[in-house]
Protein backbone atom coordinates (compact mmCIF):
# COMPACT_ATOMS: atom_id res chain seq x y z
CA UNK A 1 0.00 0.00 0.00
CA UNK A 2 2.94 2.57 0.71
CA UNK A 3 4.45 1.55 -1.99
CA UNK A 4 0.90 2.32 -4.60
CA UNK A 5 1.16 5.62 -2.43
CA UNK A 6 4.62 6.36 -3.35
CA UNK A 7 4.53 6.23 -6.86
CA UNK A 8 1.00 7.97 -6.95
CA UNK A 9 2.46 10.82 -5.46
CA UNK A 10 5.83 10.57 -7.90
CA UNK A 11 3.56 10.31 -10.79
CA UNK A 12 1.40 13.78 -9.23
CA UNK A 13 5.06 15.86 -9.03
CA UNK A 14 5.83 14.63 -12.33
CA UNK A 15 2.70 15.84 -14.27
CA UNK A 16 3.62 18.93 -12.78
CA UNK A 17 7.00 18.87 -12.68
CA UNK A 18 8.60 17.93 -16.75
CA UNK A 19 11.66 19.02 -17.84
CA UNK A 20 11.82 21.00 -20.77
CA UNK A 21 13.24 18.71 -23.77
CA UNK A 22 15.09 21.52 -25.02
CA UNK A 23 17.16 21.97 -21.45
CA UNK A 24 17.26 18.02 -21.01
CA UNK A 25 19.51 18.13 -24.47
CA UNK A 26 21.21 20.33 -22.81
CA UNK A 27 22.24 18.09 -20.22
CA UNK A 28 23.15 15.60 -22.20
CA UNK A 29 25.25 17.79 -24.39
CA UNK A 30 27.29 18.56 -20.71
CA UNK A 31 27.36 15.33 -19.62
CA UNK A 32 28.64 13.43 -22.68
CA UNK A 33 28.72 9.99 -20.97
CA UNK A 34 24.45 9.83 -20.44
CA UNK A 35 24.69 9.41 -24.26
CA UNK A 36 25.71 5.61 -23.62
CA UNK A 37 22.04 5.27 -21.92
CA UNK A 38 19.22 3.82 -24.41
CA UNK A 39 16.49 6.27 -25.13
CA UNK A 40 14.11 3.78 -21.97
CA UNK A 41 17.24 4.94 -19.17
CA UNK A 42 17.14 9.06 -20.24
CA UNK A 43 13.60 8.67 -19.99
CA UNK A 44 13.85 7.23 -16.37
CA UNK A 45 16.77 9.40 -15.52
CA UNK A 46 15.06 12.42 -16.74
CA UNK A 47 12.15 11.51 -14.09
CA UNK A 48 14.50 10.74 -11.56
CA UNK A 49 15.97 14.32 -11.98
CA UNK A 50 13.01 16.03 -11.83
CA UNK A 51 12.11 13.82 -8.59
CA UNK A 52 15.41 14.78 -7.35
CA UNK A 53 15.32 18.37 -7.86
CA UNK A 54 11.41 18.79 -6.17
CA UNK A 55 12.78 16.81 -2.88
CA UNK A 56 15.98 18.46 -2.73
CA UNK A 57 17.55 22.21 -2.22
CA UNK A 58 20.28 23.47 -4.54
CA UNK A 59 21.23 26.76 -4.23
CA UNK A 60 24.77 29.21 -4.12
CA UNK A 61 26.87 30.01 -1.73
CA UNK A 62 30.07 32.44 -1.57
CA UNK A 63 28.52 34.83 -3.61
CA UNK A 64 27.71 32.02 -6.27
CA UNK A 65 24.34 31.84 -8.09
CA UNK A 66 23.03 28.54 -9.58
CA UNK A 67 21.47 28.79 -12.63
CA UNK A 68 19.15 26.24 -13.84
CA UNK A 69 21.17 24.25 -15.97
CA UNK A 70 23.91 23.59 -13.44
CA UNK A 71 20.97 22.55 -11.28
CA UNK A 72 19.98 19.79 -13.56
CA UNK A 73 23.69 19.10 -14.50
CA UNK A 74 24.06 18.44 -10.67
CA UNK A 75 20.57 16.10 -10.15
CA UNK A 76 21.04 14.04 -13.53
CA UNK A 77 24.55 12.99 -12.36
CA UNK A 78 23.39 12.19 -8.76
CA UNK A 79 20.70 10.40 -9.94
CA UNK A 80 22.42 8.54 -12.63
CA UNK A 81 23.92 6.49 -9.51
CA UNK A 82 20.50 5.05 -8.62
CA UNK A 83 18.89 4.87 -11.71
CA UNK A 84 18.17 1.39 -11.12
CA UNK A 85 17.53 1.70 -7.46
CA UNK A 86 15.30 4.34 -5.73
CA UNK A 87 15.03 7.90 -5.32
CA UNK A 88 15.09 7.15 -1.57
CA UNK A 89 18.89 5.90 -1.15
CA UNK A 90 18.75 10.00 -1.08
CA UNK A 91 16.86 9.89 2.16
CA UNK A 92 17.29 12.11 5.42
CA UNK A 93 18.93 15.11 4.14
CA UNK A 94 17.66 17.90 1.50
CA UNK A 95 20.33 20.31 1.06
CA UNK A 96 23.60 20.80 -2.02
CA UNK A 97 25.46 23.59 -1.73
CA UNK A 98 27.57 25.16 -4.44
CA UNK A 99 30.36 27.43 -4.50
CA UNK A 100 31.70 28.91 -7.36
CA UNK A 101 34.92 27.19 -7.09
CA UNK A 102 36.96 25.17 -4.49
CA UNK A 103 36.25 25.91 -1.40
CA UNK A 104 38.63 26.03 2.29
CA UNK A 105 36.77 24.52 5.12
CA UNK A 106 38.53 24.89 8.80
CA UNK A 107 38.47 21.37 10.32
CA UNK A 108 40.15 20.35 14.07
CA UNK A 109 41.70 17.44 14.90
CA UNK A 110 43.81 15.96 18.34
CA UNK A 111 46.85 14.12 17.61
CA UNK A 112 48.34 11.25 19.40
CA UNK A 113 49.91 13.55 21.81
CA UNK A 114 46.32 15.41 22.64
CA UNK A 115 47.95 18.67 20.60
CA UNK A 116 44.95 20.29 18.83
CA UNK A 117 45.22 21.17 15.25
CA UNK A 118 43.52 23.77 12.50
CA UNK A 119 43.47 22.63 8.90
CA UNK A 120 42.37 24.60 6.26
CA UNK A 121 42.59 22.59 2.83
CA UNK A 122 41.03 23.17 -0.47
CA UNK A 123 37.87 21.02 -1.89
CA UNK A 124 36.03 20.56 -4.76
CA UNK A 125 33.20 18.34 -2.91
CA UNK A 126 32.37 17.40 0.33
CA UNK A 127 29.53 15.10 1.95
CA UNK A 128 27.91 15.22 5.01
CA UNK A 129 26.26 12.13 7.52
CA UNK A 130 22.28 13.24 7.06
CA UNK A 131 23.67 17.46 6.08
CA UNK A 132 24.58 18.36 2.60
CA UNK A 133 26.17 17.88 0.13
CA UNK A 134 28.54 20.15 -0.78
CA UNK A 135 30.23 20.99 -4.52
CA UNK A 136 32.56 23.53 -6.50
CA UNK A 137 30.70 24.56 -9.53
CA UNK A 138 33.78 25.13 -11.05
CA UNK A 139 34.10 20.83 -11.38
CA UNK A 140 30.14 19.85 -11.80
CA UNK A 141 30.69 19.64 -15.77
CA UNK A 142 32.74 16.83 -16.37
CA UNK A 143 33.38 17.42 -20.01
CA UNK A 144 35.77 20.19 -18.42
CA UNK A 145 38.19 17.33 -16.97
CA UNK A 146 40.53 14.60 -18.53
CA UNK A 147 40.12 11.05 -17.24
CA UNK A 148 37.39 9.72 -14.94
CA UNK A 149 37.35 12.67 -12.82
CA UNK A 150 33.85 13.48 -11.38
CA UNK A 151 33.24 15.37 -8.29
CA UNK A 152 29.41 15.21 -8.61
CA UNK A 153 29.31 10.89 -8.76
CA UNK A 154 32.16 11.11 -6.12
CA UNK A 155 30.17 12.98 -3.47
CA UNK A 156 26.81 11.11 -4.18
CA UNK A 157 28.72 7.37 -4.14
CA UNK A 158 29.70 9.00 -0.57
CA UNK A 159 26.04 9.90 0.28
CA UNK A 160 25.22 5.68 -0.20
CA UNK A 161 28.68 4.50 1.47
CA UNK A 162 27.14 6.63 4.82
CA UNK A 163 23.67 4.45 4.56
CA UNK A 164 25.74 2.34 6.85
CA UNK A 165 27.21 4.81 8.85
CA UNK A 166 30.34 6.48 8.10
CA UNK A 167 32.03 6.39 4.62
CA UNK A 168 33.88 2.98 5.07
CA UNK A 169 33.35 1.34 1.41
CA UNK A 170 30.66 -0.64 1.95
CA UNK A 171 27.32 0.33 1.46
CA UNK A 172 24.21 -1.73 2.29
CA UNK A 173 24.66 -4.52 -0.02
CA UNK A 174 21.34 -5.87 -1.83
CA UNK A 175 19.98 -9.12 -0.15
CA UNK A 176 21.23 -11.50 -3.65
CA UNK A 177 24.83 -9.75 -3.27
CA UNK A 178 27.69 -11.80 -1.00
CA UNK A 179 29.29 -9.38 1.81
CA UNK A 180 32.43 -11.42 1.67
CA UNK A 181 32.92 -11.04 -2.16
CA UNK A 182 32.47 -7.16 -1.72
CA UNK A 183 35.16 -7.22 1.01
CA UNK A 184 37.50 -9.79 -0.90
CA UNK A 185 37.50 -7.45 -4.24
CA UNK A 186 37.78 -4.37 -2.34
CA UNK A 187 40.44 -4.78 -0.09
CA UNK A 188 42.81 -6.20 -3.08
CA UNK A 189 42.03 -3.41 -4.89
CA UNK A 190 42.40 -0.82 -2.31
CA UNK A 191 45.86 -2.48 -1.35
CA UNK A 192 47.31 -2.65 -4.99
CA UNK A 193 46.17 0.87 -5.70
CA UNK A 194 48.02 2.11 -1.99
CA UNK A 195 50.89 0.10 -3.32
CA UNK A 196 51.09 2.04 -6.46
CA UNK A 197 50.32 5.31 -4.80
CA UNK A 198 53.43 5.13 -2.51
CA UNK A 199 55.49 3.75 -5.13
CA UNK A 200 54.94 6.71 -7.09
CA UNK A 201 53.93 4.58 -9.77
CA UNK A 202 50.90 4.99 -12.08
CA UNK A 203 47.58 3.90 -10.65
CA UNK A 204 44.68 2.89 -12.95
CA UNK A 205 41.93 5.59 -11.04
CA UNK A 206 42.88 8.62 -9.13
CA UNK A 207 45.27 7.68 -7.12
CA UNK A 208 43.30 9.67 -4.46
CA UNK A 209 40.95 6.66 -3.80
CA UNK A 210 44.42 5.47 -1.92
CA UNK A 211 43.55 7.58 0.78
CA UNK A 212 41.02 5.52 2.67
CA UNK A 213 38.99 2.44 1.89
CA UNK A 214 35.49 5.18 1.62
CA UNK A 215 37.22 7.26 -1.10
CA UNK A 216 38.30 4.12 -3.10
CA UNK A 217 34.91 3.59 -2.86
CA UNK A 218 34.04 6.91 -4.18
CA UNK A 219 36.92 6.95 -6.79
CA UNK A 220 36.01 3.71 -8.36
CA UNK A 221 32.55 5.02 -8.50
CA UNK A 222 33.51 7.59 -10.76
CA UNK A 223 35.50 5.15 -13.04
CA UNK A 224 32.66 3.05 -12.91
CA UNK A 225 30.63 5.53 -14.69
CA UNK A 226 32.54 7.74 -16.76
CA UNK A 227 35.64 5.44 -17.77
CA UNK A 228 34.37 1.68 -17.32
CA UNK A 229 36.65 0.12 -19.36
CA UNK A 230 39.31 1.25 -17.52
CA UNK A 231 37.77 -0.24 -13.89
CA UNK A 232 37.13 -3.15 -15.73
CA UNK A 233 40.10 -3.88 -17.17
CA UNK A 234 42.06 -2.90 -13.51
CA UNK A 235 39.81 -4.06 -11.12
CA UNK A 236 36.99 -6.57 -12.77
CA UNK A 237 36.32 -7.68 -9.56
CA UNK A 238 35.49 -4.44 -8.05
CA UNK A 239 33.62 -3.90 -11.41
CA UNK A 240 31.62 -6.84 -10.75
CA UNK A 241 30.45 -6.03 -7.40
CA UNK A 242 29.31 -2.66 -8.82
CA UNK A 243 27.84 -3.94 -11.55
CA UNK A 244 25.42 -5.74 -8.80
CA UNK A 245 25.37 -3.08 -6.49
CA UNK A 246 24.28 -0.76 -8.60
CA UNK A 247 22.59 -2.52 -10.96
CA UNK A 248 24.08 -0.97 -13.94
CA UNK A 249 26.76 -2.26 -16.66
CA UNK A 250 28.51 0.91 -18.17
CA UNK A 251 30.91 -0.88 -20.15
CA UNK A 252 28.23 -3.20 -21.75
CA UNK A 253 25.92 -0.04 -22.68
CA UNK A 254 29.35 2.02 -23.96
CA UNK A 255 30.40 -0.97 -26.14
CA UNK A 256 26.05 -0.98 -27.21
CA UNK A 257 26.31 2.54 -28.13
CA UNK A 258 29.59 2.48 -29.54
Amino acid sequence: MLRRVREWQRRRVLARHRIDDVAWAAVVERVPFLADLSEQERARLKDWTALFLHQKQIHGAGGYEVDEGTRLVIAAQACLLILNLDLDYYRDWVEVIVYPDEFVPQREYVDEAGVVHVVREPLAGESWLQGPVILSAADVDPAWHEGPLNVVIHEFAHKLDMLNGDANGMPPLHPDMEPEAWKKAFEQAYHDLRRRAERGLPTPIDAYGAESPGEFFAVASEAFFQAPHTLLAAYPAVYEQMRQFYRQDPAARSRAHG
